[in-house]
């Protein structure tokens, strides 16, 4: 099976070679890593305590994991933890928030790379952060006494349709994961009908709950407030993980309406940073006075400027908490929506577009509790904003219903430590991975 999968890996990479040259060539993208994803020449890692190795995809999944180290560091001081991402901006990111912790490239699901990983790293336990069902390597990890974890767990409607169509395949594959920490019960009962072991499943709650900031005297959020030069007047709309053409919406919006209400701002977060020059772009054509992220150096911004572009990666999380107004992105296109909890956890009026199926169960309960609305265009987005600037009061009570809906999730990283630790006390072939000698 391994065999047949490298052969079908190297039938892709050589078809969509011609891609991934223009990728690189223009974005920069798959230049860095290669060491460590086609040939597994991760860290080696010098000590025998117990490893937990944590993989995150990207961006998102980086920052998830954050609560996920304090509580492990906090609790198990004794384990050590290291981390591998998939993209670039998520490796940048990792290295920043996680400095003292061992970074590198997963090592794409070839089986000789994720074999030598296997040796080099030793972990007694592999967690995947939400969902990545890499066969080869999870077959890797069991091989080498490695128990498996999925944190996080989730399985969108699209996703439950794809898998089933392979169940045979997918069940072989979660036979090998000896816990799946579901975020709800409705995604732990389809791992379930998957052929996950009914015994593996938990229902742990999101872990993205407690990731989320609810001070907005946070320092980061703090700092970036005085960079920006946000007074105590002006009302801040941010559109944040945005894509094409949300960012061009939410300009039209804020041009419509900041005649009549001068304090308002607008901050854009476009979602990817290869697209922070065409969204430079968009706001020189359209003659607003407006400045860079990169550009502020300290807290002497240009007053004039009302717009603010930040074009810079990790700090959204941060900024969400200079927001009255929020709009979350990726969900009046095809991306399925992003994340809205850090921006409903300091209490921001949000909106977000219809397609928000990547969050559904969050978006739902939001709506549910009267604390987000739905922006079906432009116009709806601009009247969002309107409604808010002219009743400021019933703006501040949707965030703070908003507020106390994040605030009676969490839990889900404690929980997830709890089972993480059961698996660490496990006995594993009658001796720990990390008791092996590196082959």
């Amino acid at each position: 099976m391994a065999y047949l999968l490298n052969l079908v890996y190297l039938t892709l990479l050589v078809a969509l070679a011609p891609w991934f040259a223009v990728q690189s060539i223009l974005r920069g993208k798959y230049r860095q890593g290669f060491a460590a994803k086609f040939l597994g020449l991760v860290p080696r890692r010098a000590s025998n305590r117990r490893c937990v190795w944590l993989h995150a995809v990207s961006v998102g999944e980086v920052n998830l994991l954050g609560p996920l180290v304090d509580e492990i560091e906090r609790r198990h001081g004794d384990w050590e933890c290291v981390v591998s991402t998939t993209t670039m901006t998520g490796y940048a990111l990792a290295r920043t928030r996680y400095p003292e912790l061992s970074v590198f490239y997963c090592p794409l699901d070839f089986s000789w790379a994720v074999r030598n990983a296997m040796q080099r790293i030793r972990p007694d336990v592999l967690v995947l952060a939400e969902l990545e069902l890499w066969p080869n390597l999870i077959r890797a990890a069991s091989e080498f006494g490695a128990r498996v974890a999925i944190v996080n767990g989730r399985l969108s409607d699209r996703s439950f349709r794809g898998y089933r169509r392979i169940r045979p395949l997918v069940a072989r594959l979660l036979s090998r994961v000896a816990l799946i920490a579901a975020q709800n019960d409705e995604y732990a009962q389809r791992f379930i009908a998957l052929g996950a072991s009914a015994d593996a499943v938990r229902v742990t709650g999101s872990i993205k709950f407690d990731n989320a900031q609810t001070g907005r005297d946070n320092p980061k959020t703090c700092r970036l407030h005085e960079l920006a030069g946000v007074s105590a007047t002006d009302v801040v709309f941010l559109a944040g993980s945005t894509q094409h053409p949300e960012e061009a919406l939410a300009l039209s919006a804020f041009r419509r309406l900041s005649a009549e209400w001068p304090q308002l701002r607008l901050i854009l977060v476009p979602r990817h940073p290869d697209r922070f020059d065409e969204v430079a772009a968009l706001l020189d054509r359209s003659g607003v006075c407006w400045q860079r992220r990169s550009s502020l150096a300290g807290p002497a911004a240009d007053p004039q400027a009302r717009v603010l572009l930040v074009d810079t990666v990790g700090e959204l999380g941060a900024w969400w908490g200079t927001a009255h107004i929020a709009f979350v992105g990726g969900s009046l296109t095809r991306r399925g929506g992003q994340n809205m909890i850090e921006p409903a956890a300091y209490g921001a009026a949000v909106a977000f577009g219809p397609n928000t199926w990547n969050f559904r169960d969050v978006a739902s309960a939001l709506i549910a509790a009267d604390a987000a609305s739905v922006v079906r265009d432009g116009e709806e987005l601009t009247e969002f904003v309107r409604r808010a600037l002219a009743s400021p009061e019933a703006a501040a009570a949707m965030g703070t219903r908003a507020q106390a809906f994040v605030q009676s999730q969490i839990g889900a990283t404690q929980r997830t430590v709890d089972a993480l630790a059961h698996l660490m006390a496990l006995d594993v072939d009658t001796t720990t991975a990390s008791s092996r000698a590196a082959a």
